[in-house]
Protein backbone atom coordinates (compact mmCIF):
# COMPACT_ATOMS: atom_id res chain seq x y z
CA UNK A 1 0.00 0.00 0.00
CA UNK A 2 1.74 2.89 -1.11
CA UNK A 3 0.06 6.67 -0.88
CA UNK A 4 1.11 10.25 -1.50
CA UNK A 5 -0.21 13.07 0.62
CA UNK A 6 0.04 16.91 -0.42
CA UNK A 7 -2.23 19.78 1.50
CA UNK A 8 -3.88 21.88 -0.77
CA UNK A 9 -4.73 24.31 1.43
CA UNK A 10 -0.77 24.79 1.92
CA UNK A 11 0.01 24.75 -1.69
CA UNK A 12 -3.02 27.51 -2.00
CA UNK A 13 -0.83 30.01 0.62
CA UNK A 14 2.73 29.27 -0.72
CA UNK A 15 0.78 30.57 -4.31
CA UNK A 16 -1.02 33.69 -2.70
CA UNK A 17 2.79 34.34 -1.04
CA UNK A 18 4.81 33.69 -4.34
CA UNK A 19 2.39 36.15 -5.84
CA UNK A 20 3.16 39.13 -3.62
CA UNK A 21 6.77 38.10 -3.60
CA UNK A 22 6.91 38.16 -7.18
CA UNK A 23 5.12 41.97 -7.36
CA UNK A 24 7.74 43.48 -4.48
CA UNK A 25 10.64 41.70 -6.58
CA UNK A 26 9.41 43.86 -9.63
CA UNK A 27 8.94 47.22 -7.73
CA UNK A 28 12.57 46.44 -6.52
CA UNK A 29 14.60 45.76 -9.81
CA UNK A 30 12.63 48.59 -11.18
CA UNK A 31 14.36 51.00 -8.62
CA UNK A 32 17.71 49.24 -8.61
CA UNK A 33 17.62 49.79 -12.56
CA UNK A 34 16.94 53.42 -12.30
CA UNK A 35 19.40 54.19 -9.72
CA UNK A 36 22.04 52.18 -11.12
CA UNK A 37 22.72 54.98 -14.10
CA UNK A 38 23.08 57.62 -11.26
CA UNK A 39 25.96 55.49 -9.08
CA UNK A 40 27.96 54.81 -12.23
CA UNK A 41 27.87 58.18 -13.45
CA UNK A 42 28.81 59.85 -9.69
CA UNK A 43 31.34 57.17 -9.64
CA UNK A 44 33.73 58.19 -12.46
CA UNK A 45 32.73 62.15 -12.17
CA UNK A 46 34.13 61.67 -8.51
CA UNK A 47 37.03 58.72 -8.89
CA UNK A 48 35.33 57.38 -5.84
CA UNK A 49 36.09 53.27 -6.49
CA UNK A 50 33.48 52.65 -3.52
CA UNK A 51 30.93 54.36 -5.45
CA UNK A 52 32.17 52.54 -8.71
CA UNK A 53 32.13 49.48 -6.35
CA UNK A 54 28.39 50.48 -5.16
CA UNK A 55 27.49 50.52 -8.73
CA UNK A 56 29.11 47.45 -10.00
CA UNK A 57 27.39 45.34 -7.10
CA UNK A 58 23.99 47.43 -8.08
CA UNK A 59 24.63 46.27 -11.33
CA UNK A 60 25.07 42.77 -10.12
CA UNK A 61 21.99 43.58 -7.74
CA UNK A 62 19.61 44.35 -11.39
CA UNK A 63 20.77 40.83 -13.22
CA UNK A 64 20.51 39.02 -10.02
CA UNK A 65 16.45 40.62 -9.21
CA UNK A 66 15.63 39.96 -13.01
CA UNK A 67 17.06 36.42 -12.62
CA UNK A 68 14.99 35.76 -9.70
CA UNK A 69 12.01 37.10 -11.44
CA UNK A 70 12.27 34.85 -14.27
CA UNK A 71 12.99 31.83 -12.06
CA UNK A 72 9.76 32.48 -10.28
CA UNK A 73 7.81 32.70 -13.49
CA UNK A 74 9.22 29.94 -15.03
CA UNK A 75 8.59 28.09 -11.91
CA UNK A 76 4.78 28.24 -12.41
CA UNK A 77 4.91 26.62 -15.70
CA UNK A 78 3.09 23.28 -15.44
CA UNK A 79 4.66 19.84 -14.69
CA UNK A 80 5.12 17.66 -17.58
CA UNK A 81 5.92 14.13 -18.50
CA UNK A 82 9.46 14.80 -19.03
CA UNK A 83 9.77 17.29 -15.38
CA UNK A 84 7.36 15.94 -13.09
CA UNK A 85 8.26 18.18 -11.18
CA UNK A 86 7.97 21.17 -13.58
CA UNK A 87 10.65 23.98 -13.29
CA UNK A 88 10.57 24.67 -10.06
CA UNK A 89 14.42 23.74 -8.81
CA UNK A 90 15.12 26.49 -11.45
CA UNK A 91 14.82 29.03 -8.72
CA UNK A 92 17.26 27.01 -7.03
CA UNK A 93 19.73 27.48 -10.11
CA UNK A 94 18.89 31.18 -10.00
CA UNK A 95 20.04 31.74 -6.50
CA UNK A 96 23.46 29.46 -7.11
CA UNK A 97 23.99 31.71 -9.77
CA UNK A 98 23.41 34.60 -7.71
CA UNK A 99 25.78 33.48 -5.06
CA UNK A 100 28.37 32.96 -7.75
CA UNK A 101 28.07 36.52 -9.33
CA UNK A 102 27.53 37.96 -5.54
CA UNK A 103 31.43 36.18 -5.03
CA UNK A 104 32.88 37.40 -8.42
CA UNK A 105 32.10 40.97 -8.07
CA UNK A 106 33.46 40.73 -3.81
CA UNK A 107 36.56 39.38 -5.65
CA UNK A 108 36.85 42.09 -8.16
CA UNK A 109 36.40 44.87 -5.97
CA UNK A 110 39.13 43.39 -3.38
CA UNK A 111 41.70 43.71 -6.22
CA UNK A 112 40.97 47.23 -7.40
CA UNK A 113 40.98 48.18 -3.51
CA UNK A 114 44.61 46.94 -3.35
CA UNK A 115 45.65 48.30 -6.01
CA UNK A 116 44.21 51.98 -5.16
CA UNK A 117 45.66 51.59 -1.44
CA UNK A 118 49.39 51.53 -3.85
CA UNK A 119 47.23 54.02 -6.23
CA UNK A 120 45.91 56.06 -4.38
CA UNK A 121 42.97 58.23 -6.41
CA UNK A 122 41.41 61.95 -5.97
CA UNK A 123 38.32 61.70 -5.14
CA UNK A 124 35.74 64.31 -4.96
CA UNK A 125 34.30 63.53 -1.04
CA UNK A 126 31.13 65.27 -0.62
CA UNK A 127 29.71 64.49 -4.22
CA UNK A 128 30.71 60.84 -3.33
CA UNK A 129 29.02 61.06 -0.20
CA UNK A 130 25.66 62.95 -1.51
CA UNK A 131 25.00 60.26 -4.10
CA UNK A 132 25.75 57.01 -1.81
CA UNK A 133 23.36 58.76 0.55
CA UNK A 134 20.64 57.93 -2.40
CA UNK A 135 21.44 54.74 -3.21
CA UNK A 136 21.21 53.65 0.73
CA UNK A 137 17.71 55.19 0.27
CA UNK A 138 17.02 52.76 -2.45
CA UNK A 139 18.56 50.03 -1.37
CA UNK A 140 16.39 50.01 1.91
CA UNK A 141 13.44 50.27 0.06
CA UNK A 142 14.44 47.05 -1.70
CA UNK A 143 15.29 45.22 1.83
CA UNK A 144 11.36 46.63 3.07
CA UNK A 145 9.88 45.28 0.14
CA UNK A 146 11.70 41.60 0.49
CA UNK A 147 12.06 41.17 4.05
CA UNK A 148 9.66 38.46 4.05
CA UNK A 149 9.98 36.51 1.14
CA UNK A 150 13.62 36.02 2.28
CA UNK A 151 12.22 33.82 4.68
CA UNK A 152 10.77 31.20 2.14
CA UNK A 153 12.70 31.79 -0.34
CA UNK A 154 16.24 30.89 -1.34
CA UNK A 155 16.26 32.85 -4.96
CA UNK A 156 14.51 35.66 -2.96
CA UNK A 157 17.39 35.58 -0.14
CA UNK A 158 19.99 35.24 -2.90
CA UNK A 159 18.16 39.12 -4.51
CA UNK A 160 17.68 40.35 -0.89
CA UNK A 161 21.55 39.50 -0.01
CA UNK A 162 22.59 41.44 -3.21
CA UNK A 163 20.56 44.25 -1.99
CA UNK A 164 22.21 43.79 1.53
CA UNK A 165 25.57 44.21 -0.07
CA UNK A 166 24.67 47.31 -2.14
CA UNK A 167 23.23 49.10 1.24
CA UNK A 168 26.18 48.30 2.95
CA UNK A 169 28.26 49.51 -0.17
CA UNK A 170 26.54 52.89 0.16
CA UNK A 171 27.25 53.01 3.95
CA UNK A 172 30.90 52.31 2.97
CA UNK A 173 31.02 55.06 0.41
CA UNK A 174 29.20 57.39 2.57
CA UNK A 175 31.72 57.18 5.14
CA UNK A 176 34.61 57.25 2.97
CA UNK A 177 33.25 60.25 1.16
CA UNK A 178 32.83 62.05 4.42
CA UNK A 179 36.72 60.90 5.81
CA UNK A 180 37.96 62.51 2.31
CA UNK A 181 35.89 65.26 2.61
CA UNK A 182 36.69 66.10 6.06
CA UNK A 183 40.03 64.89 6.55
CA UNK A 184 41.80 64.05 3.13
CA UNK A 185 42.34 60.67 4.30
CA UNK A 186 42.19 59.30 0.09
CA UNK A 187 42.61 55.65 1.58
CA UNK A 188 39.25 55.33 3.11
CA UNK A 189 37.74 54.73 -0.14
CA UNK A 190 39.70 51.44 -0.99
CA UNK A 191 39.49 50.21 2.64
CA UNK A 192 35.85 50.78 2.97
CA UNK A 193 35.88 48.92 -0.52
CA UNK A 194 37.65 46.12 0.62
CA UNK A 195 35.72 45.65 3.75
CA UNK A 196 32.39 45.39 2.11
CA UNK A 197 33.46 43.19 -0.22
CA UNK A 198 34.57 40.77 2.06
CA UNK A 199 31.48 41.17 4.00
CA UNK A 200 29.45 40.26 0.56
CA UNK A 201 32.01 37.37 -0.16
CA UNK A 202 30.81 35.68 3.60
CA UNK A 203 27.03 36.32 2.63
CA UNK A 204 28.07 34.45 -1.15
CA UNK A 205 29.16 31.66 0.64
CA UNK A 206 26.39 31.30 2.87
CA UNK A 207 24.13 31.49 0.20
CA UNK A 208 26.22 28.61 -2.14
CA UNK A 209 26.81 26.20 0.72
CA UNK A 210 22.76 26.47 0.94
CA UNK A 211 22.01 25.85 -2.87
CA UNK A 212 24.44 23.45 -3.33
CA UNK A 213 22.76 21.21 -0.76
CA UNK A 214 19.47 21.18 -2.41
CA UNK A 215 20.96 20.68 -5.83
CA UNK A 216 22.41 17.41 -3.69
CA UNK A 217 19.42 16.66 -2.37
CA UNK A 218 20.90 16.70 1.19
CA UNK A 219 18.47 16.85 4.02
CA UNK A 220 16.72 20.29 4.82
CA UNK A 221 18.82 22.05 8.12
CA UNK A 222 15.83 22.58 9.92
CA UNK A 223 14.89 18.96 10.02
CA UNK A 224 17.05 15.95 12.30
CA UNK A 225 16.21 12.88 10.10
CA UNK A 226 16.95 10.83 12.65
CA UNK A 227 13.95 12.56 14.91
CA UNK A 228 11.27 11.60 11.83
CA UNK A 229 12.65 7.98 11.67
CA UNK A 230 12.50 7.77 15.53
CA UNK A 231 9.03 9.44 15.31
CA UNK A 232 7.25 7.64 12.46
CA UNK A 233 8.90 4.08 14.04
CA UNK A 234 7.23 5.03 17.72
CA UNK A 235 3.85 4.97 16.23
CA UNK A 236 1.24 2.14 17.16
CA UNK A 237 1.41 -0.50 14.59
CA UNK A 238 4.77 0.22 12.89
CA UNK A 239 7.35 -2.97 13.06
CA UNK A 240 10.71 -1.02 11.33
CA UNK A 241 11.08 1.90 8.68
CA UNK A 242 13.87 1.68 5.99
CA UNK A 243 14.41 3.71 2.67
CA UNK A 244 13.83 7.15 4.37
CA UNK A 245 14.77 10.03 2.39
CA UNK A 246 14.22 13.64 3.14
CA UNK A 247 15.15 16.66 0.50
CA UNK A 248 13.97 20.22 -0.87
CA UNK A 249 12.66 20.39 -4.25
CA UNK A 250 12.55 23.90 -3.86
CA UNK A 251 12.37 26.52 -1.39
CA UNK A 252 9.52 25.95 1.41
CA UNK A 253 9.02 22.71 -0.70
CA UNK A 254 10.02 19.73 1.37
CA UNK A 255 9.31 16.06 -0.06
CA UNK A 256 9.87 12.44 1.66
CA UNK A 257 9.62 8.91 1.18
CA UNK A 258 10.01 5.98 3.20
CA UNK A 259 9.08 2.17 3.36
CA UNK A 260 6.99 1.19 6.35
CA UNK A 261 7.00 -1.98 7.95
CA UNK A 262 4.00 -2.81 9.92
CA UNK A 263 2.96 -5.54 12.92
CA UNK A 264 0.62 -8.47 11.57
CA UNK A 265 -2.17 -6.62 13.63
CA UNK A 266 -1.91 -3.38 12.06
CA UNK A 267 -4.82 -1.91 9.72
CA UNK A 268 -2.74 -0.35 7.23
CA UNK A 269 -4.96 2.41 5.76
CA UNK A 270 -5.61 3.94 9.45
CA UNK A 271 -1.55 3.78 9.46
CA UNK A 272 -1.43 5.49 6.84
CA UNK A 273 -3.14 8.52 7.80
CA UNK A 274 -1.92 8.72 11.09
CA UNK A 275 1.38 8.69 9.61
CA UNK A 276 0.72 11.68 7.03
CA UNK A 277 -0.80 13.69 10.08
CA UNK A 278 2.14 13.08 12.44
CA UNK A 279 4.45 14.29 9.31
CA UNK A 280 2.60 17.57 8.93
CA UNK A 281 1.31 18.92 11.89
CA UNK A 282 4.79 18.16 13.76
CA UNK A 283 7.72 18.42 10.96
CA UNK A 284 5.72 20.46 8.34
CA UNK A 285 6.08 17.85 5.48
CA UNK A 286 2.99 17.57 3.24
CA UNK A 287 4.58 16.31 0.42
CA UNK A 288 4.96 12.97 1.32
CA UNK A 289 5.16 9.13 -0.23
CA UNK A 290 4.59 6.18 2.16
CA UNK A 291 4.63 2.42 1.39
CA UNK A 292 2.97 0.41 4.01
CA UNK A 293 4.35 -3.15 3.51
CA UNK A 294 2.51 -5.86 5.48
CA UNK A 295 3.96 -8.27 7.94
CA UNK A 296 5.82 -10.96 5.62
CA UNK A 297 5.86 -8.46 2.71
CA UNK A 298 9.97 -9.00 2.33
CA UNK A 299 9.52 -12.92 2.53
CA UNK A 300 6.30 -12.81 -0.16
CA UNK A 301 8.10 -10.34 -2.42
CA UNK A 302 9.01 -12.06 -5.52
CA UNK A 303 12.37 -11.92 -7.11
CA UNK A 304 12.72 -9.50 -10.11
Amino acid sequence: MTAHAHAHGGAHDRASARRHDRQRLAATLALSALYLVAEAVGGVLTGSLALLADAGHMLADSGALALSLFAFWLAERPASAARTFGWRRFEILAALANGLVLALVSVGVLVEAVQRLATPHEVNGLAAFGIASGGLLVNALGLFLLRHGRERSLNLRGAWLHLLGDALGSVAAMAAGLAIWARGWTAADPIASAVIALLVLRSAWSLLRETVDVLLEAAPSHLDVDEVRAALAAERGVASVHDLHVWTITSGMTSLSCHVHCTPDADGHALLLRLHELLRVRFGIEHATLQIEPAGFEEAAPVC
